[in-house]
């Protein structure tokens, strides 16, 4: 194992943390908060403990799938752990635990809070927490990619255990012009929404920190009613680029370059447009009964669907309130998710096509038994080795949510707040029902049940085995292994 390399890429990823760092700081500059030193401390720490880790280079630039799966993993852990000593520092979450809880919470985009008054918290802070989002969105790795050039090795390997989804490709031959493709691409929808925000008379701060929980399909609100109180314009425009932060990067691409045909035939997107009319109108009908005004109920049903689907998480109201069937809906769209090379979280909608296809394949067989089938997406076979991994994904998920789920349970809460809780944080939505519903929080879970929570919102959004891989004994042999020889041969 290169464990070289896998130092100097948690270091280059502690320094470009602290060179993020330097936006809040400016933010507690305008809007002269006391809160900005606690930025400027963690700015100092982080910038010299990565300068300390990348000043001898690697031995070797070479690494493979599970180096990047090791490093990922340690890059979100070690993001994570520095990216909540400002909340510390500053006072305003001053338990390690919760603040923790609500770092790795905006990283992974998934947006589940302990706080129950987020309009106490000073600017800086807000813009943190919601910037959190915007760097977890496309992946700190993608944009280390983007910008510092790791001569040899595989870098696909650290985007294919960074990237959400089935499978990541490269647009252009060289992985690290793909990475670049990919933020041009999420910089120009974030501005893109920002302005329409500001049309809508939204302020620049509110416009700003929306458009990355929005793009970043985040979810972290700067008020206590996440984005009731702001007017209908604003909502749908919100509405609107949660379902465009959903859909799968290629499109965009496709887009981008004037490949017209092959961007609006792409399957999958295709099938996540289709759930998400479908849930909109049969959510519509269940509530428009009971809001007044067919365009609201219209509204807050397009809201939520997209909400849920792209697993950002924001509200206009709550939905906690609506029917046991409403609540049905949402709770197998937490499940669906966006699409693959999205920035959103869930299985996938692309996982669940292959599987139905599967479904519909053994069917077929049982029918005709000397039929040879082949499962296609997008006109092309899907190879057999993806169908596999898409069949262990899904039993490894379903282990590890049926075990989180026993885990919270020992706290002794009702099992509709321990399943939404789970399946909030491991699918990286945000809030659930009940006890986790859209007007409360995750505070009332002790201490044991919120690191089970982090475990899943980390492995929900590196897609299981980047973080199950760092419990596999053969890594740790390797280590201890290779520290051995290294002293044998001082």
């Amino acid at each position: 194992m290169n464990s070289s390399i896998i130092r100097y890429i948690l270091g280059q990823v502690l320094k470009i943390e602290a060179l993020l760092m330097l936006l809040p700081c400016l933010v507690a500059l305008i809007y002269r908060e006391y809160s900005g030193f606690s930025f400027l401390i963690t700015l100092g720490i982080c910038g010299l403990l990565g300068i300390a880790m990348t000043y001898k280079k690697p031995e070797s630039y070479v690494f493979y799938l599970k180096e990047g799966c090791i490093a990922t993993s340690l890059s979100w852990i070690s993001l994570s752990i520095f990216g909540c000593l400002p909340f510390i520092f500053s006072g305003e979450i001053p338990s390690f635990t919760d603040a923790l809880f609500e770092t790795i919470s905006g990283f992974t985009t998934t947006g589940a809070s302990i706080l129950s008054d987020v309009e106490s918290l000073s600017f800086c802070i807000l813009f943190w927490r919601s910037f959190t989002h915007w760097i977890g969105g496309m992946g700190v790795l993608v944009f280390l990619l983007a910008i510092i050039p790791l001569t040899g090795g595989s870098h696909i390997n650290l985007m294919r255990a960074e990237s959400p989804g089935p499978s990541v490709g490269k647009f252009v031959p060289k992985v690290r012009y793909t990475a670049r493709i990919l933020y041009i691409i999420y910089i120009g929808i974030t501005i893109l929404e920002f302005l329409l925000l500001i049309l809508g008379k939204m302020p620049v701060f509110d416009a700003i920190t929306t458009s990355f929980g929005t793009v970043g399909t985040g979810g972290f609100g700067i008020k206590n009613d996440s984005l009731a109180s702001y007017s209908p314009y604003i909502q749908w425009v919100v509405t609107i680029f949660m379902i465009l932060s959903g859909v799968n990067f290629n499109a965009y691409y496709l887009l981008l370059f004037r490949c017209w045909k092959n961007a609006f035939n792409m399957e999958e997107v295709k099938y996540y447009l289709i759930i998400i009319a479908v849930a909109t109108m049969i959510i519509f009908t269940s509530i428009c009964n009971s809001i007044s005004g067919i365009a609201d109920a219209f509204r807050h049903a397009a809201f939520q669907v997209a909400s849920i689907i792209t697993t950002t998480g924001f509200a206009t109201m709550d939905f906690n309130l609506w029917s046991s069937s409403t609540k049905t809906i949402l709770v197998l769209l937490m499940f669906i998710g966006a699409c693959a090379g999205s920035t959103g979280g869930g299985i996938k909608v692309s996982r669940f096509v292959v599987a139905v296809k599967t479904i519909m394949k053994e069917l077929t067989s049982y029918i005709h038994p000397k039929s040879i089938l082949k499962i296609k997406i997008d006109g092309k076979p899907v190879d057999r080795e993806i169908i596999r991994s898409i069949n262990v994904y899904f039993i490894t998920f379903t282990i590890l949510f049926s075990a989180s789920v026993f885990l919270v349970a020992l706290e002794g809460k009702d099992l509709t707040t321990n399943f939404t809780a789970v399946a909030a944080t491991i699918n990286n939505i945000g809030p659930g029902l009940e006890l986790v519903g859209p007007t409360q929080n995750f505070s009332g879970f002790s201490p044991f049940s919120k690191y089970v929570l982090m475990f899943d919102m980390l492995a929900g959004r590196l897609e299981l085995f980047p973080l199950l891989i760092l419990f596999h004994p053969v890594i740790w042999k390797d280590w201890i292994a290779q520290r051995k020889m290294r002293k044998k041969d001082r």
